[in-house]
């Protein structure tokens, strides 16, 4: 059975045959379409493409058997260069009989010169990348298609494990802090210091001020703190943690003082957050994780709690326990069903129906007098049946559930007492989750993100050029990602590039909750003055989410305005 591949001559014929072939095409064409020999080699090209000639974009090797008059030799392509498998670009046109007609002439890129081109256009519209030229240079580590432009980025609720900035200017100010800079960054977190920098700073390496500030946004508090533990993520981290010492996992006694421990330090965030001391913080179990937020934060004026993903037991649990809750993303869908006429249906129409479809089955049996034949299922089968669709949705963002106002508190009783919040075997057995806060609480110790930058060399085409990148690493909380972009924009003289990579199941923290009215963004400002964040930090944060689903990938400063993709 004959294969089509693209560029081969389905008659099987010998590579000189080919040659003499195309040779011939070309002569027919006329000689006026051949360029002059003084031509240089793109206007030679662009006069081969007038004629319709197939090219490729890089020069043909010239040995013997030329074409007539030595000039057109350079131009002609490769008969033989495209023999495999690979599927045919989209880019080029096809070839064959139906090139006859001449195209319309286009400016011309050599291989060298589309490279340069790609890495050196920074996306000053929105682009996809269809748009951009077929060549095997395309790097698609890029931000590819930015999502919006903007002068601030959106909230991001989602913790980030890593984060990789690169610029054209050195990042040596962070490396090396003198121990003055250290003691001043604490000393400034401590006390909740605002630090306003100016919009360029012409030598960071010898700004004090700007060092102490990056040191500042580099630090996070932390319950348990275990230093030969991994304690984030805590979400399928048994690899990681397989191995470590953990002496509380047989002995009851010591398993009943770390929870012990646990459950005064996460009444001391509550209490922090209720009184609008603590802007928000985290609870990261083995099975999920849960944002407490305070109020006026996000756009909502009771304190707010997230939790993802959940499952049907801890719902069930929940509402054993009075915890009032809904579920944001089930509500938005509805579980809406097309139907054959068009129309779509709510779940609680979708469930009535089903149950009258049941009903009718059953009464049709008793019709035909085979009721007593059928064994009919029973109360716990039809219970599951009616549940299949809240059973889908466990470990999934859609499972993601909503605690507000008071309900917060009896959620707070409702963990201290589960006895499905702690592992009960494996490495994290008997671990208390982790406490996640951008202030100090009563057992948090002081911690610090990693921080590292790496100077390499990147080609381009007059030869190599520096490439510079900082390298942040650890629990990457939104204040502390607002923080260092702020830092950066006045550190970069307003151009940068990074790449984020969040904690997948927090992504969904990100949804737009419905709200019941229109926060006063000035009482709400006032309100928080003494909750540790400095003033654009929370005036972002009391924004309303609209990432939705996903969170913050690929970001891009450039003159000082965002490009960013989720």
């Amino acid at each position: 059975m004959a294969l089509s591949v693209p560029g081969y001559s389905p008659g099987f014929r010998k590579p000189p045959e080919v040659v003499r072939l195309r040779r011939k095409r070309a002569r027919s064409r006329g000689a006026a379409a051949s360029p002059p020999r003084g031509l240089t080699e793109p206007a030679a090209r662009r006069a081969a493409l007038v004629a319709g000639l197939p090219l490729r974009p890089f020069p043909a090797a010239g040995g013997r058997g030329g074409g007539s008059g030595g000039g057109p030799a350079a131009a002609r392509r490769n008969p033989f260069a495209r023999l495999d498998n690979r599927p045919r670009v989209a880019a080029e046109p096809p070839e064959g009989p139906a090139r006859e007609q001449p195209e319309a002439p286009v400016p011309f890129l050599d291989s060298n010169q589309e490279n340069d081109l790609l890495w050196e256009e920074k996306f000053p519209e929105r682009t996809t990348v269809t748009e951009l030229p077929q060549t095997s240079h395309v790097s698609f580590s890029e931000p590819d298609t930015p999502s919006s432009k903007s002068t601030e980025l959106p909230v991001d609720w989602s913790i980030k494990t890593r984060l990789l900035f690169t610029s054209s200017q050195p990042f040596t100010w962070a490396d090396h802090l003198k121990a003055q800079e250290e003691a001043q960054g604490l000393v400034q977190h401590c006390r909740a210091t605002e630090v306003t920098l100016p919009k360029s700073i012409q030598d960071p390496k010898l700004s004090t001020e700007l060092r102490c500030t990056f040191q500042q946004s580099l630090i996070y508090w932390l319950h348990p703190a275990l230093s030969w533990l991994p304690l984030f993520p805590r979400i399928g981290a048994d690899r990681k943690m397989a191995g470590k010492t953990s002496p509380w996992s047989n002995d009851a006694t010591l398993q009943h003082v770390l929870m012990s421990d646990w459950s005064v330090s996460f009444t001391s965030l509550y209490n922090l957050l209720k009184t609008k001391l603590c802007p928000y913080f985290y609870v990261c179990t083995y099975q999920f994780t849960v944002l407490f937020r305070a109020a006026g934060l996000a756009g909502s004026d009771l304190i707010t709690a997230l939790i993802s993903p959940t499952t049907r037991g801890l719902r069930e649990a929940m509402r054993n326990e009075g915890i009032e809750f809904s579920l944001p993303l089930i509500k938005e869908s509805g579980h809406k069903k097309e139907t054959a006429s068009g129309t779509s249906l709510g779940y609680g129409e979708e469930q009535a129906i089903s149950d009258e479809d049941e009903e009718e089955s059953f009464s049709w049996l008793e019709e035909m007098g085979v009721q007593d034949k059928i064994k009919k299922p029973d109360i716990l089968s039809i219970k599951l049946r009616k549940e299949k669709h809240e059973v889908q949705m466990d470990h999934r963002p859609e499972s993601v559930v909503l605690v507000k106002g008071i309900n917060t508190f009896t959620l707070l009783n409702f963990l201290i007492n589960s006895k499905s919040l702690v592992a009960t075997s494996g490495p994290q057995a008997g671990l208390p989750p982790t406490l996640l806060s951008p202030v100090a609480f009563r057992g948090a110790t002081m911690q610090m993100l990693k921080a590292r930058s790496v100077n390499v060399k990147t080609q381009a085409l007059s030869g190599y050029r520096d490439q510079f990148s900082l390298e942040i690493t650890g629990p990457i909380m939104p204040h502390s990602l607002h923080s260092l972009t702020m830092l950066l924009k006045s550190s970069q003289s307003g151009s940068f590039s990074a790449v984020l990579y969040p904690h997948e199941p927090t992504a969904v923290f990100n949804i737009c909750l419905q709200m019941d009215k229109v926060l006063d963004m000035e009482v709400v400002h006032k309100e928080l003055t003494n909750c540790g964040l400095h003033p654009n930090t929370l005036e972002q944060l009391s924004q309303i989410p609209l990432l939705g689903k996903s969170s913050l990938r690929n970001v891009v400063l450039r003159d000082y305005i965002y490009n960013w993709r989720s």
